[in-house]
Parts: structure tokens; sequence; C-alpha cells
């Protein structure tokens, strides 16, 4: 069978990550960590990782710094076997402290931001983007201009737009041009639950296929006006809850090309989820 070929764009970087028994309350105090590395970051490395895991030829156009951080991500994406093009900037890599609980929280402070005039996308570039069976273009200012490029190239558009709360105007661009959508429901939470009922709507106003993730409560999937679920996978223990999402995504897509029905590739992102969860990489082959 022949490997699905997946054209990813959007941002990488290199990360602090520091695990707490809790996340900090806005106040003044002193608290000890459990443990801190540096990994690899960012949606696309995360699903260009995990698509690669997945058996996907994943051709990967992103951005990094001439630094230390930089030639650390391309490195680790070279050796999972990600074809990477890469624009280098003569500023820093991009660089987030994550704070990290136990149970998926997390708050992200960005420390760096590669500082580009304007995104330049090569004949490279573009030619991989033509080829693949499907384009997933990530929330990037450098990444934007490739929604036009694959709708002109006739490319299916799979776009991650987080927790979208259906009124920032940064996403329109992705939303408009995306033929499959996917976000999480943070938008849809309050610190007590989330309204399932209030994302279903939300999703059924897209008028394209979109996917949710719910967490510990697995995902939904509205498609062709039916309403998909699928509950997320058990673990015996969580080791890191980075990538989880994207690990979904690309599940779910890797399946969805190989021609699974929805609640087949739902299956297949919650499984993909579920690994990726249970190692301590941004993919379970890390």
């Amino acid at each position: 069978m022949r490997r699905p070929k997946v054209f990813v764009a959007g941002p990488v970087s290199w990360n602090r990550l520091v695990l707490l028994d809790r996340l900090p309350r806005a106040r003044p105090h002193t608290t000890f960590a459990g443990g801190h590395r540096v990994t690899v970051g960012g949606t696309s490395a995360g699903k260009a990782l995990n698509l690669a895991s997945l058996g996907a030829d994943v051709t990967l156009r992103t951005v990094v710094g001439d630094d230390e951080a930089g030639r650390s991500v391309l490195d680790v994406l070279d050796r999972a076997g990600v074809d990477v093009i890469a624009e280098v900037v003569d500023t820093a890599t991009e660089q987030h402290l994550n704070l990290m609980d136990p149970h998926g929280g997390r708050v992200s402070i960005y420390l760096e931001l590669p500082r580009l005039h304007h995104a330049e996308h090569d004949d490279r570039a573009l030619a991989a983007l033509a080829s693949a069976d499907a384009a997933v273009i990530d929330l990037a200012d450098h990444a934007r201009p490739l929604l036009g490029a694959a709708r002109d190239a006739g490319v299916p558009v799979w776009c991650d737009v987080h927790d979208y709360d259906g009124v920032a105007e940064f996403h329109r661009d992705f939303l408009d041009a995306a033929d499959h959508v996917f976000l999480n429901d943070d938008a849809f939470k309050d610190e007590h639950s989330a309204n399932h009922d209030a994302l279903v709507a939300f999703l059924r106003s897209l008028g394209k296929p979109a996917v949710a993730t719910l967490g510990a409560d697995g995902a939904l999937a509205l498609v062709d006006g039916t309403v998909h679920r699928v509950p997320a996978v058990p673990i015996e223990e969580i080791v890191d809850t980075n990538g989880a999402g994207d690990a979904f995504f690309s599940g779910f897509l890797v399946a969805h090309l190989a021609g699974a029905d929805v609640p087949s590739a739902m299956a297949a992102g919650a499984r993909q989820a579920a690994l990726c969860l249970g190692s301590a990489g941004l993919a379970p082959e890390m």
C-alpha cells in the first residue's frame, strides 16, 4: 500500500517543560518542580512526528532561528524521518516555558518568537504541497499564504484551530480555507464543566466536517449532519500530555486517507492519543 503523503506547514519550538503537582495560583509564592526537561514542541512538529510514526511520508515547512535551539529542533525531526523545509531567520527560534500539572493542565509562556518580514515559499515547498494527499496548515502567519496555494493545487486543507472561541479574527482565513476543521473544547468550558451542546451547535455552524477533542472525555465529530463520539482510550499512566491533540489529529487523518469511515478514524485518533499520553515525547516513537 502506498504511504500517504502529507504536507504540514506551521510552527515548531524548543521548549522547557516544568512538572508541577498543580498549576500555580496568580500570587507571589514558592513551589518545587517534580522535574524539568527540554524538548521539541510546536503543533506542527507534533503533527509531523505523529504522522511519521504512523507511516506517512511527511514534509514540514516551518521557520527556525539560526541558533542552537533551531538546530536541536531540526535534528529531532530529521531523525524521525520528517523531510523539513526550514526558513532560517536571523532571530531566535520559538521557545516556550510550559508549566504542566499531572492532569493535562498547562500554562505556556512564550520566551522567544522568530521574526520574519514575509514568508518565502520556494518551489520545493510548493511542489511538495502540490503532490500531497492532504495539506495540514497550522495557525501561523508564515503558513497563512499556503492556504491559497493548497486550494489552487486542489489539495484538501486540514486546519487545527485549537481553542478557537468563534470570534478571534486571526483564525478566520484558516477556517474559511479548511475542508476539515479540528479544535478542542477549551473555549466551551467553565471552571466546572464543558458545554458540549454549545460545542455541537458551533460545529454545525461551520458547515464542514469538524472534529473536537474533549480531553479525558474523548472526542466528538459532526460530519454530514451526524454527530459521532468516541471515548478516550484508557491508559495505565499519563506520562506527558504534550502532543496528545496533535496525535489524535494525526491518527484520524492517516485513517481517513486509508479510506476509514468517521467512527473508525476517530477510534484511530483515540488510539494514537493514548500512545502519545503514555510516552515522554510529542509522538510515541520518540
